[in-house]
């Protein structure tokens, strides 16, 4: 997909969500088009006609609320979901072949379907991933303490009394690990008077196993951190 493709898109889905946003606010949608009324225009927007594609758009967005709403107890925002399926509504308007004999609205609710399915997704990936960038707590000022910053050091971490004993606990648990993980991580941030931190692809080399190994062993490690620390390692 070309970039000026992803933009009009992206614009139309702004666009998209103003709009519906606009009628639910009204508590009014345009009605569904004619079969007649939605074959021309989906065959004015063939020929590049930009009205008719913000027509088939308008006149379909009472579809978006209708798919999204088995979605409100998933823990993201309404507004968001209309957002999302806004997009989707409009992948499927650009994406619709007349010739394959699918109706508009079953193609469009599948496509807005997809649409908050694949968000929703993604959300729960990133909710269940751990991470050196996982924050630990916070510093005097209200800043986040990533974990990253605890492991790397330097002078970019705030020197604060908080964020020193969070430094040294977290020095001191890195003990109780076992010998691959405390080697990892000592690798990995430079820790016990290492010269400089190294990639998981350098540290993989100088032990002599794979990088993806590597990333385990730090996962697991991280897990124990933050898992000790009583925060939710999800």
């Amino acid at each position: 997909m070309g970039l000026g493709l992803l933009a009009l898109i992206a614009a139309a889905a702004v666009q998209g969500a103003i709009w519906l946003s606009g009628y639910i606010g009204g508590n009014a949608f345009p009605q569904p088009l004619s079969d007649l009324e939605e074959k021309e225009a989906l065959e004015a927007m063939q020929r590049g006609d930009l009205e008719a594609r913000q027509r088939l758009i308008e006149h379909n967005l009472r579809l978006v609320v209708h798919v999204v709403k088995k979605y409100n107890n998933k823990g993201t925002d309404p507004d968001d979901l209309i957002g999302i399926g806004a997009i989707g509504l409009i992948k499927g308007i650009d994406t619709f072949n007349q010739a394959k004999g699918t109706r508009l609205a079953t193609y469009c609710a599948r496509c807005i379907d997809n649409e908050v399915l694949m968000h929703l997704r993604n959300q729960k990936k990133v909710k269940n991933e751990v991470s050196i960038y996982s924050p630990i707590g916070i510093d005097r000022d209200g800043n986040e303490i990533l974990l990253m910053d605890v492991l790397a050091g330097g002078e970019e971490v705030p020197d604060t009394v908080e964020v020193s004993m969070i430094m040294e606990w977290v020095t001191q648990f890195v003990e109780s690990l076992t010998r691959k993980e405390r080697l990892v991580l000592n690798l990995r941030f430079a820790l016990n008077g290492q010269s400089r931190r190294l990639t998981q692809r350098e540290i993989a080399d100088r032990l002599g196993i794979s990088r993806s190994y590597v990333s385990r062993i730090e996962k697991r490690a991280v897990e124990k951190i933050l898992a000790a620390l009583s925060l939710p390692d999800a």
